[in-house]
Parts: structure tokens; C-alpha cells; sequence
């Protein structure tokens, strides 16, 4: 029986579970297949620490949030214990055959590393901020626009009791998609994303045409928003795991821009890793689930360095190349379409 390891790495997500469970059972029942999991990401495939994955221990979970093996941004390069001859010694030794990676452009850009070094790797792509090029969709997003959707509805009702102006502010480093969607579903009166810079003017404009029909503005801005005279986002929280700008905080920076310029009470909201909890929408337990029957498939047939996806309805397989590097950022003309309805 062939023996697989899987791994979460990076930030968690609503439907890691699912595809857990959906690899497990599917190698079981199909592949004669069997799977234990690497705890906390890439910092478990270092230093071999396991958890078995029997279909005893993935029963039931696809319904649950985060994920049952842990993550870490922890990479597999930058520690002394590290590297594809330590990692290469650990497989040897638990007897697994080969590593699904599950997780966004960092980690699938780490498994195509160590396949380059000799390392069996697949891939499975994670990020709620559905900004991976190689596939349509990935599971989280789903999840977190509605999370993101309730909460904006939630605002313009306190906002309408005070004819206040809501600011809510959304993940979306570099591409704008839940905010771009949890504001049309919302009605948000405008969307502020990174591929799409607007001037402060304009802003106002939008919230003062709403104030002058008696209704509370709601600005819903994504965090890697900037305006025209901004070099980056803003960040005033030092850097991450990747000597990357921690985001967050734009909201709080639009906000009393907007009230002096406009004369409206201002007030904003950051949902922060709001977005990334709770139990996953159908959507997303269906889509993860159908991830992990796909790379177990993958697995049967050896074809290492290939990463499943979504294009339309159907789960195909793409080269790690195609997955990594590339940032699927929300069209110009699906936004402009939003625009015209802004104010």
C-alpha cells in the first residue's frame, strides 16, 4: 500500500478539512492508498511530526473550520534543521511516498522547490483571497465573502439608524475580490480594491450623492487599497513570516478623510481574521472535498508537480509553474461595471 503525507501551510481556511477528508477516503476506498498528515505545515514535514489519518480520524470533518493538522508560514528553506536532504531522510524513515501541499502561492512556490530537488510533491490551492491565476476558484473564498456580506449588512443597518458613513475593511493584498463581491451583494455604494486606485474626491463624491438622498454611505475597501498618491498599502504593523508588509489599517485611514471632507460621522470597521473562521459554506466543502478525491487521484498516477484546480465546472491538473508567481487579479472592465452603480 502506497503511503502519502499531506500538509496546511500558510494561513488557515474555511474547507481544508474537507479536503483532508476528501484525499482520505478516496485513497482508502479507490487507490489502496494510505495517508498521515504533517502537523504544522512544512515545519512537520522537517521534522517528521505526524498525526495518522485513518478514515476514523477524518470522519465528520469536512463541516468544521481551520484545519485538523495545523498550519504555519513556517518554510521549509529557512530553518538550519531544513532543506531536501533533511526532508528527503524524514520521508525515508515514515516510509511516505510522496507530499500533497495544500496551501496559496507561497507554499505551492515552496512544493515546486523541493520537487526541483528531488522531493515528490503535488499541490492543492488554498486562499481566501481567490487570487491564484491557475484555477477560478479555490475554496475559503466562498466562505469568507459571505462572512464579509453579512457583516457589511450588518453595518448598513447601525449606519442608517445614525446616517452615519460605514467604512468596512476586507483582505485583498493584491486583488480585490471579496471585496469586490461582498460589496455588490451588499450594495456598498463603492469598492475600493488594489487594482483600481480612486482619489479621495471621488470618494467623497460618491458618499456625499448618497448623503444628499438621506441614506448612510457604506464604503467597502479592500486592504491593499491605495490612493493616488500612496507608493504602497498601508501598513504600519512591521512585516510577516515573509518580510512582507503586514496590511490593515486603510480603513481607519479613510475614514476621518472622509468626515472632514464631507462633514458625515465616519466610523470604520476591519474584519481581520473574521474572514478566515467559522464553518465552511456548501460551497466550499463541496469544491474542497472534490480537491481531495482529484489529488488522490494525481497521486495513483504518479504525476508529480501538478497542482489541481477549478476551470468551470471541471477539476483538471496544471505544472506548478502555472500556479506560482501569478496573481489573478479582478478584471478592469467587471469592476468598472460595479462603478457605474457606485454613489
Amino acid at each position: 500500500m502506497a503511503r502519502y503525507g499531506i500538509l496546511t501551510s500558510g494561513g488557515d481556511c474555511p474547507g481544508l478539512n474537507a479536503v483532508i477528508r476528501g484525499a482520505v477516503l478516496q485513497g482508502n476506498m479507490v487507490h489502496d492508498q494510505e495517508f498521515v498528515g504533517f502537523r504544522d505545515g512544512y515545519k512537520g514535514l522537517v521534522y517528521g511530526d505526524i498525526k495518522l489519518l485513518t478514515r476514523s480520524a477524518v470522519r465528520g470533518i469536512s463541516s468544521r473550520g481551520g484545519t485538523i493538522l495545523g498550519t504555519s508560514r513556517f518554510g521549509p528553506y529557512s530553518e538550519p534543521d531544513g532543506g531536501p536532504d533533511a526532508i528527503k531522510n524524514v520521508l525515508e524513515e515514515l516510509e511516505v511516498d510522496g507530499v500533497v501541499a495544500i496551501g496559496g502561492d507561497g507554499t505551492m512556490a515552496a512544493a515546486n522547490r523541493l520537487l526541483g530537488d528531488g522531493i515528490p510533491m503535488v499541490g492543492v490551492p488554498k486562499t481566501i483571497d481567490n487570487d491564484l491565476e491557475a484555477t477560478d476558484y479555490t475554496f475559503g473564498f466562498s466562505t469568507a465573502v459571505e462572512i464579509a456580506t453579512e457583516s457589511a449588512d450588518r453595518l448598513r443597518t447601525t449606519g442608517d439608524s445614525h446616517m452615519r458613513c460605514m467604512v468596512l475593511e476586507l483582505m485583498g493584498r493584491h486583488a480585490g475580490w471579496i471585496a469586490m463581491y461582498a460589496g455588490i451583494a451588499s450594495g456598498a455604494h463603492a469598492i475600493l480594491i488594489p487594482e483600481a486606485p480612486e482619489s479621495l474626491d471621488q470618494i467623497c463624491q460618491w458618499v456625499e450623492s448618497v448623503k444628499d438622498r438621506r441614506r448612510a454611505p457604506l464604503i467597502v475597501v479592500a486592504e491593499g487599497f491605495t490612493l493616488p498618491d500612496m507608493t504602497d498599502a498601508f501598513s504600519d504593523r512591521g512585516l510577516d513570516e515573509f518580510n512582507r508588509p503586514r496590511l490593515g489599517g486603510i480603513g481607519e485611514i479613510l475614514a476621518p478623510l472622509i468626515e472632514e471632507r464631507t462633514g458625515i460621522t465616519t466610523r470604520a470597521t476591519v474584519l481581520g481574521h473574521i474572514q478566515r473562521g467559522g464553518v465552511p459554506t456548501g460551497f466550499d466543502r463541496v469544491l474542497g472535498t472534490r480537491f481531495g478525491q482529484a489529488i488522490s487521484d494525481v497521486l495513483a498516477d504518479g504525476d508529480w508537480g501538478k497542482m489541481v484546480a477549478l476551470r468551470g465546472t471541471a477539476i483538471e491538473r496544471v505544472p506548478f509553474a502555472d500556479a506560482v508567481g501569478h496573481t489573478k487579479n479582478v478584471p478592469l472592465d467587471f469592476y468598472r461595471g460595479a462603478r457605474a452603480l457606485f454613489g
